[in-house]
């Protein structure tokens, strides 16, 4: 079987998000960090979101370009892999001087179960974006504490990335479902629109939620989005200035 150069990316991820998760999970408490206290994040919520993640990157690591089809075995084995290793996940804690908690299993199974049937219900591409921004949106709005003061620096790289991150895979959507490429005008319009509404929805709620605006995190997603956004833009500008010049010499 030949793998996709977004298979091989995702495979790579998995391979360093799986272990990272497992070494966060059973790291003794008298060890955690003093931020994370103070953080006040509810763990349910971070059960939750760090298997929506898992789920999403096995089945693009499996099946990418099709749906979940739960007539299927493979996503029965997903959910089988996942299952079991969140039991054996919140058993092996025992051992670090943490409880096995049988919500924080419940959280688990709530989060991969989300991210199935929501492949199961759009495509890939509409997937990774609705997977995507969720995790943003939680990230940033349904934790206790408001982690851009506790971590700043930490956070503002969190919207830099996780927005570019997200223009990415929407520029991506765009070159296969929308018959408009760059350097067209039309192309930077549909390019930045959308990760523009997202950002300003996000932070909408942030002061909805008391949190207040977040101007540094704000700016740093606005970063991220406009560098993914350049970045493509630039490049095809020049491929067809080459391409001119090719066609005329």
């Amino acid at each position: 079987m030949v793998l996709s150069r977004w298979q091989k990316l995702t495979i790579i991820l998995l391979l360093l998000y799986w272990p990272a998760i497992f070494i966060l999970t059973h790291i003794p408490l008298t060890y955690v960090p003093p931020w994370v206290i103070r953080a006040d994040v509810s763990d349910k919520i971070v059960h939750y979101l760090v298997y929506f993640v898992l789920v999403f990157l096995l089945w693009s690591a499996i099946s990418p370009h099709r749906k979940v089809n739960w007539r299927r075995a493979s996503v029965w084995w997903v959910l089988f892999v996942v299952v079991w290793y969140g039991v054996l996940d919140e058993w092996l804690q025992g051992y670090v001087g943490r409880n096995a908690d049988v919500m924080d299993f419940l959280a688990d199974l709530a989060g991969a179960l989300t991210a199935l049937i929501i492949l199961s219900i759009f495509s890939f591409w509409h997937a990774a974006l609705i997977l995507t921004a969720t995790f943003i949106f939680a990230a940033t709005n349904l934790t206790r504490a408001n982690m851009a003061e506790v971590l700043p620096t930490t956070i503002a790289a969190f919207n830099l990335f996780g927005y570019g991150f997200f223009s990415i895979l929407w520029v991506e959507y765009i070159r296969r479902f929308i018959q408009v490429s760059a350097p067209e005008v039309k192309w930077l319009r549909i390019a930045l629109v959308l990760p523009a509404a997202f950002l300003l929805t996000v932070r909408l709620f942030s002061v909805i939620l008391g949190r207040g605006f977040g101007l540094t995190d704000t700016v740093a997603a606005a970063i991220g989005i406009g560098i993914v956004i350049a970045t493509y833009y630039i490049t095809a500008f020049f491929r067809c200035k080459i391409a001119k010049k090719s066609l005329f010499s």
